[in-house]
């Protein structure tokens, strides 16, 4: 991460911000893509992020946490998005299974439902580590959280997955 990067934005270089946003425009499309479902509200959360990260960034005092402080930005304006909507749409994390679901694996539709009952803030850590492959030791550091700390936000919201996975099952 490029800190004096950060930093020239940080002070209003608009060239530098552009940079910036270039090089993680596909990170916070994706964050939005997973939480909201619909790629023209993912595309819209996006340049509401990218317009507040740009309008908020004189008050970043890290310039070392720009990555975790613009990631909390995607998410809340992914938030915003679905607010505005009134409601989640259905989250499509695999393709739709063309017939029964082979073997003990959940069809495509029921995963779909039971990780939109998720809280929007465990869909996004499912997403960047799951999703996005992100490591514990990024998240966390994105997050600027203690990685055990992370850890139980992950496995909690393994768990909440199961649990809405089971029920559906019922």
């Amino acid at each position: 991460m490029d800190g004096a990067l950060v930093e020239r934005a940080r002070k209003g270089d608009a060239d530098a911000f552009d940079e910036l946003a270039r090089q993680r425009i596909d990170s916070v499309y994706r964050t939005a893509l997973g939480i909201l479902g619909n790629p023209g509200d993912a595309h819209d959360a996006t340049q509401e992020a990218l317009i507040s990260a740009w309008q908020q960034l004189p008050s970043l005092r890290d310039t070392d946490r720009f990555d975790g402080w613009l990631h909390r930005i995607a998410v809340n304006a992914a938030k915003m998005v679905a607010r505005r909507r009134h409601g989640l749409r259905e989250i499509r994390l695999t393709e739709p299974a063309g017939g029964a679901a082979g073997g003990d694996q959940p069809s495509a539709s029921a995963f779909d439902r039971a990780f939109e009952r998720l809280p929007v803030e465990q869909r996004a850590m499912l997403i960047d580590h799951h999703l996005d492959g992100r490591s514990l030791r990024e998240m966390a550091d994105r997050m600027a959280i203690p990685e055990g700390t992370l850890k139980s936000r992950l496995f909690a919201a393994r768990q909440a997955l199961n649990r809405a996975l089971r029920e559906l099952d019922q």
